[in-house]
């Protein structure tokens, strides 16, 4: 799966939104990222991917 600059926008326009208006505090921004750079390296990611394609699928009417 590539991960378009749309998708990419879209999903840091929500953390900002939340740390904004939401009260997520930049450090827990600051652990999401990490664990989602660790995570990416586990045999999970596969499937997490496949989930992703999936929802995105769907979303799109694919």
């Amino acid at each position: 799966m590539t991960v378009t600059v749309p998708l990419v926008l879209v999903v840091g326009a929500l953390v900002f939104i939340a740390w904004r208006y939401l009260g997520l505090k930049l450090w827990h921004a600051i652990v999401a990222l990490l664990f989602g750079f660790l995570l990416a390296a586990t045999t999970l990611a596969p499937d997490i991917r496949a989930v992703i394609r999936t929802a995105l699928n769907w979303i799109t009417g694919q």
